[in-house]
């Protein structure tokens, strides 16, 4: 049953960052750029968790490793929130989620989690999946090309080293993995946009406003509550299984895109995202059912 409930925890992530290009869209026309609004929504969560866990930045002076949780987990935002701004929906999250290929190797290196048969072959069936969707006749994939391509590699890198991190630090507690996260979403997405305004490629956030506002503020509880859901899921599953279960973004991003008119869903993309699917499926279910 906790494994059950640790890979639902996990779809409901994968469901928010799968749907998470929208609000980030409307606020970009509303005039502020996707790195003031990471920076504000993880703010306004980092202020949340402080005032019901006050003590929680404690633990960042008795384990090192948080401060490379807050690292990863800001690239990570910084990385995916940009780039579904300014690239494809579809392409984006799917470069995005190369992040199993990552997942393998630092789970190795840093948890001693040497993959077996299955989980490389739960990988394969994942990645034909990745490819079938991605290596459209005259893509320059695997060769990134622009701006998103570039940002969504980074982020995916940058969350597969959080998931292997998150593992690693299932004994800290909850409290202390959350400030590091939102903390890191917040002082990167902080930095990346005071750096990116001096360079002249984000502009100045706009007056206060109801409208952007109100949006930031409802994006805000729905990244807290993914979370809380990727902490608990992470914690208590193998490193191989979350990055696959995680796979499962692609699906939601794709249908959303498509059901809003941003995207269109091919044949190809429909059967990459079913092997996908399947392969989050199988790393979700227990060992004796599969």
């Amino acid at each position: 049953m906790r494994q059950q409930l640790a890979a639902w925890g996990l779809v409901l992530n994968a469901f928010v960052w799968g749907v998470s290009w929208w609000p980030f869209r409307e606020l970009q026309q509303l005039g502020l750029h996707p790195l003031w609004a990471t920076a504000i929504i993880y703010l306004l969560a980092l202020l949340c968790l402080q005032a019901f866990k006050p003590g929680a930045w404690r633990a960042l002076g008795q384990h090192p490793l948080l401060w490379l949780l807050m690292l990863a987990t800001g690239l990570s935002n910084v990385g995916f929130n940009w780039a579904v701004t300014v690239g494809d929906v579809v392409r984006v999250v799917l470069l995005f989620y190369l992040m199993p290929a990552w997942t393998v190797p630092l789970a190795w290196g840093l948890l001693g989690e040497k993959p077996g048969v299955r989980s490389l072959l739960r990988l394969a069936l994942a990645l034909t999946g990745v490819l079938i969707v991605l290596k459209t006749p005259g893509s320059a994939w695997p060769l990134p090309s622009g701006l998103a391509d570039w940002l969504a590699l980074v982020g995916g890198f940058s969350f597969a080293l959080t998931n292997v991190l998150l593992l690693k630090l299932k004994n800290t507690p909850d409290e202390a993995r959350a400030f590091a996260m939102f903390g890191g979403g917040t002082l990167l997405a902080l930095a990346a946009a005071l750096g990116g305004m001096q360079l002249g490629l984000v502009p100045a956030p706009p007056a206060l406003a109801t409208d952007w506002l109100q949006l930031v503020l409802f994006t805000s509880i729905a990244f807290l509550a993914a979370n809380l859901g990727l902490q608990y899921g992470a914690a208590r599953l193998p490193a191989s299984a979350t990055a696959l279960i995680m796979l499962t973004e692609v699906v939601f991003a794709s249908v959303s895109s498509v059901l809003l008119d941003t995207a269109e869903l091919s044949l190809r993309t429909l059967l990459g995202g079913m092997l996908i699917l399947l392969a989050a499926l199988l790393a979700a279910l227990p060992a004796g059912k599969r």
